[in-house]
């Protein structure tokens, strides 16, 4: 298998339409077994693993859209032109990827426990940390509960067990590299872009990707329709295969279009009309040029290069959280030095290409060690976990700090950086 394509399978006629289905992170082909009987009667079903699941070669993506592009690869390799496409979370995000950079691939799109934006680029990057110290299996052990209603699960152990084996056997830089797509996909200003007939599937119970995700979907994609799974979880083509199936087979059996364009079919489901969703508030008033606080005069930066290369590094750097709390305490006097830190420390020194984010963390810990900088330390310790380093990495660090900076800098340090790794390491729950 080519670092350019995808493990897949294929099921049903050879002359039937292509329908693609993808699958949840941390799951496999296997997730969409209950859906075949059905679907292969209609269309010729390609499936594929993402990289690392599933027994897939561990070629590790780290977008979304690279995702998107190995798996046209593959159907390139197929011969396959034009396809319906079903995907499931992260398969949900290609689907949507595909619909708005290869429209004249995809004749139509369901969005099953989809979102347009995956909670938070902070949370994505923060699990990669955990699963970097502590291995995919406290993540696999807590899937079910995020995945299945408690009564699913009580009742269905061995769809449970099965659960639990397909995370913990996906390979962990891959899962990592998924996190790290998923951290940095948003495609909320785009969505009426989106010219294919499309529906959004979502349980009623689904706490990954909630009801106002899906709705926000509906909202935003010009021929949309919404389709509520009652009493179901993140997993719906698992915990409700049948429902699923039957919404699948409804809406490509009379939403599919040979063209490309948008359709002209009517909405399938149970929409929430588009006329009864406010618009969104005017945005508020500039403030007068002449402000003046403290006899500063409050002047906005220039945006564009050096800051925007900056901004994206520092936001990935030390957290979405971290940079808005910055932002938000600039005033009239400390705006320009934030502005200053955004442009020389992030755009020009941290986007140099000679070294790695991983030894630049190296470097910028030695260096706060040496000067006694506590507080950027415990920063810059976070910085480094997102960045690769294990905490045994950054022990070794710190063990080499204390013969070239000092034994009572290093022991300050120790305190600092245990601190910091037991807060961003311990799993949730």
């Amino acid at each position: 298998m080519s670092e350019k394509t995808l493990q897949h399978r294929i099921d049903g006629p050879d002359d039937a339409p292509v329908l693609v289905l993808g699958a949840s992170l941390g799951t496999t082909w296997h997730m969409w077994d209950r859906q075949i009987p059905e679907l292969t009667r209609h269309w010729r079903v390609i499936r594929f693993d993402l990289p690392g699941h599933g027994g897939s070669p561990a070629h590790a993506a780290s977008s979304i859209a690279e995702l998107a592009d190995r798996l046209v690869a593959t159907l390139d390799l197929l011969g396959v032109e034009r396809f319906g496409y079903a995907g499931c979370n992260i398969g949900g995000a290609i689907g949507l990827q595909l619909a708005l950079t290869r429209p004249h691939r995809v004749t139509s799109l369901a969005l099953v426990s989809s979102s347009s934006r995956y909670g938070t680029a902070d949370a994505w990057r923060q699990r990669g940390v955990v699963i970097r110290t502590n291995g995919l299996d406290p993540i696999a052990r807590t899937s079910p509960e995020h995945w299945f209603t408690a009564g699913f699960a009580a009742a269905q152990p061995a769809i449970v067990e099965w659960a639990v084996q397909m995370v913990r056997t996906t390979d962990p830089g891959c899962y990592i590299a998924a996190c790290e797509a998923l951290a940095s996909y948003d495609v909320r200003s785009s969505l009426s872009r989106v010219g294919v007939p499309t529906l959004v599937v979502v349980g009623s119970e689904d706490q990954v990707t909630p009801t106002s995700d899906a709705r926000s979907l509906v909202a935003g994609i010009p021929d949309a329709s919404l389709a509520l799974v009652p009493g179901t979880s993140h997993l719906a083509p698992v915990e409700q295969p049948s429902a699923v199936t039957e919404l699948l087979i409804r809406h490509f059996t009379t939403a599919w279009h040979d063209r490309p364009g948008p359709a002209g079919q009517p909405a399938l489901g149970a929409a929430a009309p588009k006329a009864q969703i406010a618009p969104p508030p005017p945005p508020p008033p500039a403030a007068p040029p002449a402000a003046i606080e403290s006899g500063l005069t409050k002047q906005e930066p220039v945006r564009g290069g050096t800051y925007d290369a900056g901004i994206k590094v520092r936001r990935e750097v030390l957290g979405d959280a971290h940079v808005d709390r910055a932002e938000a305490a600039a005033d009239d006097f400390t705006g320009d030095f934030q502005d200053f830190i955004t442009r020389y420390a992030w755009g020009e020194t941290w986007t140099r290409p000679g070294l790695d984010r991983r030894t630049r963390s190296i470097i910028t810990l030695t260096a706060l060690v040496a000067r006694g900088h506590q507080e950027e330390l415990a920063l810059h310790t976070r910085a480094a976990l997102r960045n690769g380093l294990t905490p045994t990495e950054i022990k070794e660090v710190l063990m080499h700090t204390a013969v070239y900076c000092g034994v009572p800098a290093a022991n300050s340090a120790f305190s600092v950086a245990q601190r910091v790794i037991r807060e961003e390491t311990t799993p949730e729950g």
